[in-house]
């Protein structure tokens, strides 16, 4: 410690070397000073794990010398980075020349930033959902901070959290629709029916590590077991000599049969992927790393797959918009025939089935005509697989996932095809209906008054509307607060936070508001049966977040407090708390405010379960 004592005398006039220093041959430290050591050694100090950013502060203030030692494109600050930001490394070259002391300062002003922006978005989410365009700031260090945030103490700051992620869900969808434009503007021969559908998996899981990169590495290992195989049947042929990222094509038909047939076993009977008849309109079918991971899709997905194994292996196969199930067809004469009953059609969600131009009317019991069997181009491959995904979530049940879904395809289906008047209009009413975006639900109206004028009537009851939504933004309403000790609410037995059982369904929530009596539609009512209730519908009700991810409101005959408190893992836990208290949820700073008196409720609550526990 002798070294970082200012006590210490060094005298500047005996010299010695850093090997000296090594091999613990240091003369009396009593004759030398600090900033006499070397350059080398002094970085090596200092870059000691124990010392923080604010002790090479301090350090590098103490005298020129030091202060050099410290400069910012030196050894110091760049370990300093580095220790604080690890991410951050993979955006830097290997013994890169950087400013580091500038990187850590704008680093970590972001990082100030970056929570206040947070923070003031989440005291705002009861009146709407807030849209960030720009940060403003470098965006990589946006992210590094989000994800810091994220993965902090599991059970704190969940409303930071619940914020935290919702920016990076939108700054990163920004950027995959960037790619997803610079995608179609390529020639069509550049287009990959892999890229594109890896583009659209990222952009409906944003926050999950979904890369070309990785994606194209299991490809790689399945392509190397059907070499594998063909090895054996046939060790002289052609695919084998196909290095990764070739485009070699295997012209001879017999050859091509033999990369089909070892493709087919695999894929099939080796790895078991299959067509997912069980869940098919489950949204992860269409996800290229989910099928991956899960060895199972629907036809569009598995094709996509098939395709791409089949072309990396030297087989040209061409995607087939059959109606109601995707297909592929291998053309068995010299290229350039558009007869259809030159080609036999693979399915691929049919184990690799080969099938006649006839056959494939069995599939869906009707005829069709020979446009159905013409091969189609990448754009049309992905805007039916977006197709499907919309479809899917307009199916939902009306929840936060089944809305975020239909966002998502709408804007995947809107880039790829901006002048889908159907689909504009789709977005611009799913917009209103969740009052969110008011300025751009107008920017949609008026690009569909301009692409159809006769939309006249539907544009101009949203425009209406929607500038009504504005201006009631402008003088929002004050959230209705609800107090216990209120006479309305002597009835009321549970409060906001308390982790509760269903008796009827079983399921486990938490409470996150309630209302004195039932405050639901009389259809609500009549279709859930309320009145079979034995105090039906007069009687306090509950809004709970269910583990299984759904919100629901529930009476309160059929609550129970849940004898063993456990983690709610609901995506919208964060929305209403902030932190998770081992066995109950603890109201964040706007549900206190509607609810101000159950956070002391809650607390007497848990306390009596404590005490009858303990007794």
């Amino acid at each position: 410690h002798f070294l970082l004592d200012r006590n210490s005398q060094l005298s500047p006039t005996d010299g010695f070397s850093s090997t000296d220093i090594l091999n613990g041959t240091i003369p009396d430290p009593q004759t030398k000073k600090l900033t006499d050591l070397p350059t080398e050694l002094l970085e090596h100090i200092l870059c000691f794990p124990v010392l923080k950013h604010v002790d090479i502060c301090n350090v590098s203030c103490c005298c020129k010398r030091l202060h050099d030692v410290c400069h910012g494109r030196g050894k110091v600050w760049g370990h300093q980075y580095k220790l604080r930001w690890p991410r951050l490394q993979r955006f830097y070259r290997q013994n890169e020349s950087c400013d580091w002391l500038r990187e850590y300062k704008t680093r970590h002003r972001v990082g100030i930033q970056i929570r206040r922006t947070v923070e003031s978005i989440s005291k705002r989410f009861f009146t709407e959902v807030v849209k960030i365009e720009s940060l403003g700031m470098p965006e990589h260090f946006c992210e590094d901070e989000l994800l810091f945030i994220l993965n902090s103490d599991k059970r704190k700051s969940l409303t930071l959290k619940y914020y935290a992620k919702k920016i990076l869900y939108f700054l990163r969808q920004q950027n995959i629709l960037k790619s997803l434009k610079n995608f179609l503007e390529k020639p069509t021969e550049q287009q990959s029916a892999l890229e594109g559908a890896v583009l659209v998996d990222q952009y409906c899981n944003p926050l999950a590590d979904v890369t070309l990169d990785s994606i194209s590495a299991q490809l790689d290992e399945i392509t190397e077991k059907v070499k594998k195989m063909l090895r054996i049947k046939n060790p002289s042929h052609p695919s084998l000599r196909i290095a990764q990222g070739n485009c070699s094509v295997v012209e001879d038909f017999e050859l091509q049969r033999q990369v089909i047939c070892a493709l087919n076993s695999v894929l099939y009977e080796q790895l078991q992927y299959k067509g997912n008849e069980c869940d098919y309109y489950n949204p992860l079918n269409s996800y290229i790393h989910q099928v991956l991971l899960r060895r199972t899709g629907i036809p569009i997905s598995l094709s996509v797959l098939y395709m791409t194994l089949a072309q990396r292996l030297g087989v040209q196969l061409e995607p087939v918009n059959f109606p109601n199930h995707f297909l592929l067809r291998w053309c068995q004469k010299p290229r350039g025939s558009e007869d259809i009953y030159d080609f036999v059609y693979i399915d691929a969600f049919g184990k690799g089935k080969q099938l006649t131009a006839k056959e494939c009317e069995y599939l869906i019991g009707h005829q069709v005509t020979a446009d159905y069997y013409s091969a189609i181009s990448t754009t049309e491959v992905l805007l039916r697989m977006v197709g499907n995904l919309l479809n899917i979530g307009k199916r939902g049940e009306g929840n936060e996932k089944s809305y975020q879904l239909l966002r998502d395809s709408l804007d995947l289906y809107l880039t790829i095809n901006p002048d889908n008047v159907q689909y504009l209009l789709l977005q611009a009413r799913l917009y209103f209906h969740l009052g969110i975006w008011p300025e751009k639900v107008l920017d949609i109206l008026q690009h569909i008054q301009a692409l159809d004028p006769s939309q006249h009537g539907a544009v101009g009851y949203l425009v209406q509307h929607t500038l009504e939504h504005i201006q009631h933004k402008k003088h929002p309403v004050t959230p209705e607060v609800k107090r216990r000790s209120a006479p309305e609410h002597l009835e009321v037995q549970y409060s906001v936070g308390l982790i509760m059982k269903h008796k009827r369904s079983g399921y486990n929530c938490v409470i996150y508001g309630w209302d004195p009596k039932c405050t639901m539609s009389p259809e609500w009512i009549s279709t859930m049966r309320v009145h079979q209730l034995s105090n039906g519908a007069n009687q306090p009700f509950y809004n709970v977040l269910v583990q299984d991810g759904t919100c629901r409101y529930a009476a309160q005959e059929n609550l129970e407090p849940h004898s063993a408190p456990l983690e709610i893992g609901h995506p919208e836990v964060g929305r209403y708390f902030s932190e998770f208290a081992d066995t109950y949820y603890v109201a964040n700073e706007e549900l206190q405010t509607r609810y101000p008196e159950d956070m002391d409720e809650t607390l007497c609550t848990f306390h009596m379960t404590c005490n009858s526990s303990f007794i």
